[in-house]
């Protein structure tokens, strides 16, 4: 039964709460129960589009973006929401329309806006506009480290080595206790070959600040390989620990939590990926990456040690073999599958990565460690 006298801020902030906290069925029935009363509510179909966008109820979403655009067209929130409605949809153009819409209006100073719609660019991979957001962000707020650190991380994406350096030491500089781009800046050094560098980012980091693997093994490698540490060492063990919290099995009580959370009202079970959107108002920065990558981790027959997704692996490999480096991955992948089918008479395909190190490991040419 509902609480009488509850007005549209009322429901409005009951609603945010939910929405906080990722119980966004919640956050819909509030918003579905405040509209009833206050039809004529900006805020609260604007709540209604990032509750349902947080579900990948894109057209509802869409929908209630529209709705609020209706009552008031200028509205800030529910232009940066239709925008990434619009960018789900393929529809770019109008995406960035919306967008611009809002620098028209006089927001560029709005500092959580700019961000916003530089990650939800930076997710669709549409990167230079993303840049372009982030950098507005940086302008109007030269102290942020979070937008300096974006900056670095578009830029990146960009192949923009050298602006991406320069930003994301410019955010340390500005908050020396940002893991996250500290982290990026470590993985960009090592990728350069500047393993002293990386190392000296890596230290200066947490174990509970990494959400992914490759950062972690790569700094298990270089204190082992620059400190003469073996395998064992109680200085690795919170390492290895942070690692089989990321790999591991999930505990069994985790699994059911897990399932009772993903069991809507109706007693369906929801795409377990839709209790990992968040709405981009509250969006981490981790959450900027499109997809989560599987990091492996091999051996070769002379102690060399590859980390990446199965494809970066493979290129760190051809790179390392200079008579292949400028090739492509698949010239070195063939030449290399079959030298190997030479020596050992074992099949070796070389039509993906994935293949091609799985069937070398056959070979007994290397040892896949994770």
């Amino acid at each position: 039964m509902s609480e009488p006298f509850l007005s549209s801020d009322d429901y409005d902030e009951r609603a945010h709460s939910f929405y906080n906290e990722g119980h966004y069925d919640d956050a819909v029935d509030t918003l579905r129960e405040g509209l009833s009363l206050y039809p004529h509510s900006v805020e609260l179909h604007v709540g209604m589009g990032y509750a349902r966008l947080a579900r990948e109820e894109y057209a509802w979403a869409r929908r209630s973006f529209e709705e609020a655009l209706g009552l008031d067209p200028d509205h800030e929130d529910a232009l940066a929401g239709l925008g990434e409605v619009l960018l789900k949809f393929g529809d770019r153009a109008h995406a960035i329309g919306s967008f611009e819409r809002i620098l028209d209006l006089g927001f560029r100073e709005d500092h959580d806006l700019m961000l916003q719609i530089g990650r939800a660019l930076f997710r669709e991979s549409a990167l230079e506009q993303a840049r372009r957001f982030f950098e507005v962000a940086v302008t109007a707020h030269g102290d942020s480290a979070e937008a300096a650190a974006c900056v670095g991380y578009a830029s990146h994406r960009l192949n923009d080595e050298a602006g991406a350096l320069y930003w994301l030491r410019r955010s340390l500089e500005l908050d020396a206790a940002y893991a996250e781009a500290r982290v990026y800046l470590a993985n960009l050094l090592y990728d350069r070959g500047e393993y002293e560098a990386a190392l000296f980012h890596l230290e200066r980091t947490a174990p509970d600040e990494h959400f992914d693997t490759l950062a972690i093994w790569r700094l298990i490698e270089l204190r082992r390989s620059m400190y003469r540490l073996p395998e064992n060492d109680p200085e690795l063990k919170p390492w290895h620990h942070r690692l089989d919290e990321l790999t591991g099995e999930p505990h069994p009580d985790d699994v059911l939590l897990a399932e009772i959370e993903a069991t809507g009202p109706d007693g369906q079970v929801r795409d377990p990926r839709q209790l990992e959107l968040f709405g981009t108002l509250l969006t981490e920065l981790h959450g900027m990456k499109t997809s989560s990558k599987d990091i492996h981790r091999v051996s070769t027959l002379a102690g060399v040690t590859y980390v990446g997704t199965w494809e970066e692996i493979v290129r760190q490999m051809k790179d390392d073999a200079a008579e292949y480096a400028s090739g492509s991955l698949e010239e070195y992948m063939l030449a290399s599958a079959q030298r190997a089918s030479r020596q050992t008479g074992v099949a070796i395909p070389a039509t993906d990565p994935e293949a091609f190190l799985r069937g070398t490991a056959d070979a007994g040419l290397l040892k896949i460690l994770l």
